[in-house]
């Protein structure tokens, strides 16, 4: 599914947000995979997600935040219980954001199959020395992951990486971190199909807003690997700025108070 960004904005506008949710909710309707992006430490953000997840009622929910070892420490009995969820989860030592704002999706996915696509830190590194394509596995060029990107869009992503580590990161560093977000980027997808293959869908995906981008994120490579499945997109703003990149709807909130990220690189 793939809607013109200039007439959802022209539809978003005039609405208020209960509106505008119930209008891109019923957007998202019928696609196979719906990807929710967000900013990670914005509450609103988690409860638009969990919204998005009651309406939707999808057969599998995929989680960037979690691991397939910590999907299958959850149980019917935890996810009844916060506390105890969030413990079975090892959440505390994840370095995610209060695990308060994430429960209410688990709340809303109802019979929902869950899946984590977390790429292990260990497998992160190894992308650094042996390759993107050697740390993905054997199904690295069906997602397209051993083709060089756009040289425009190399260099795009590079200033990003960049400027999100506050102008303080290496610049021979800076195209393992853009191939580590690619990795990251084909996983959610494998397992967003692997999902769909194994439930029927509609399967919703939780992640960040870099994540969800349907020009370069995780919709690139499910249309690699997988052009017959539809895909939607919901991109969050803060205070009326809009995430970078293109998504089927973005929706906005306000910005939390959070201290200057860069003062950790000072």
């Amino acid at each position: 599914m793939r809607v013109v960004v200039a007439l959802i904005a022209a539809l978003c506008a005039p609405l208020g947000a209960a509106a505008q949710m119930a209008d891109a909710a019923s957007l998202a309707a019928g696609a196979d995979v719906v990807i929710l992006g967000e900013a990670h430490d914005n509450p609103d953000h988690h409860a638009t997600q969990a919204a998005f997840v009651a309406e939707i009622a999808p057969t599998a929910v995929v989680f960037e935040m979690l691991d397939a070892a910590q999907v299958e420490a959850i149980s019917p009995a935890s996810l009844t219980d916060e506390a105890a969820l969030e413990a079975a989860l090892g959440w505390d030592a994840s370095g995610w954001p209060d695990f308060s704002m994430y429960y209410p999706i688990f709340e809303a996915a109802g019979d929902a199959a869950f899946y984590g696509a977390a790429v292990p830190r260990a497998e992160a590194r190894a992308s650094m020395s042996a390759g993107v394509v050697d740390a993905f596995g054997p199904e690295a060029g069906r997602f397209g992951l051993d083709t060089p990107l756009p040289a425009p869009q190399q260099a795009a992503r590079e200033a990003m990486q960049m400027a999100a580590h506050c102008d303080a990161m290496p610049e021979g560093m800076l195209p393992a971190m853009v191939d580590i977000q690619r990795l990251r980027d084909a996983r959610l997808a494998q397992v967003a199909l692997t999902a769909l293959r194994e439930t029927g869908g509609p399967v919703v995906v939780i992640t960040g807003n870099g994540h969800a981008r349907a020009d370069w994120g995780v919709p690139v490579y499910i249309t690699q690997a997988a052009p017959e499945v539809s895909v939607f997109t919901l991109g969050q703003g803060e205070d009326g700025r809009r995430p970078p990149g293109a998504f089927d709807v973005v929706l906005n909130a306000p910005a939390p108070e959070r201290p200057d990220p860069c003062l950790a690189f000072q």
